[in-house]
């Protein structure tokens, strides 16, 4: 395998992981806003769900510090790469940035869907890390392999605290098409996006980073659990 194959195709997707980390906590933090004003003593949901904004956070960081230790930023992609907007704009009509976020946590009914397509998407999150973790090409970096390995083991609790409310409210499973939805989203991503960013050489690289000028609450960043020499 050409090295030039290899270090474009991590270049890609490590590209669009850190997008799709960055969106992930961001729009978490509108949830967790608007489920601390309807639900201000559901302790332990608002306190689950943290701990998966907690996690898309640090793995964000980990790619970001991927980035810097090779040298480069990442390729400037958008919500077009991004999974759970794609997700979210066929279930609601509108994209995350324009969805009002109190409303749909508001609303049992809207809330519910949420929870199903924030679950849909983690479970087909885990199952595509336990496919790059099979592919030699992820293998041949040991930093991005060890990131990957973190975030299999942490994907699971990600999707818990919204099938838990779901099934604590007698709420429906994902019906057949709602699967069918994040698939065809997935498909989308893998067999056309992806390819069409790696056969693409005008891509520009981000001129600063997805977070700059963010505040973050949770006291110090976390560190990046890697192999120094990797």
């Amino acid at each position: 395998m050409p090295d030039w194959f290899r270090r474009r195709y991590l270049d890609v997707l490590g590209s669009i992981y850190i997008y799709n980390e960055h969106r992930g906590y961001t729009a978490i933090d509108r949830v967790i806003e608007a489920i601390r004003k309807r639900s201000p003593d559901d302790i332990d949901l608002i306190a689950r769900i943290e701990q998966h904004r907690a996690d898309e956070r640090k793995h964000y960081m980990m790619f970001r510090r991927w980035f810097e230790r090779r040298g480069v930023m990442p390729l400037s992609v958008d919500r077009t790469f991004g999974h759970i907007d794609r997700f979210v704009e066929i279930m609601f009509g509108t994209s995350i940035t324009n969805l009002d976020t109190q409303t749909v946590v508001d609303r049992d009914e809207l809330f519910e869907r949420l929870c199903r397509v924030i679950s849909l998407t983690e479970q087909r999150g885990y199952r595509q890390v336990e496919t790059l973790l099979a592919s030699p090409l992820v293998r041949s970096d040991p930093v991005l392999t060890r990131i990957f390995t973190i975030i299999r083991r942490d994907e699971p609790s990600h999707w818990a605290p919204y099938d838990d409310w779901l099934h604590t409210h007698a709420r429906r499973e994902p019906r057949w098409w709602e699967r069918a939805v994040d698939s065809f989203v997935h498909a989308e991503l893998l067999f056309l996006k992806l390819p069409f960013l790696f056969l693409y050489p005008w891509t520009r690289r981000r001129t600063d980073w997805a977070d700059a000028g963010e505040v973050q609450t949770s006291g110090t960043e976390p560190s990046m659990p890697v192999p120094i020499g990797g």
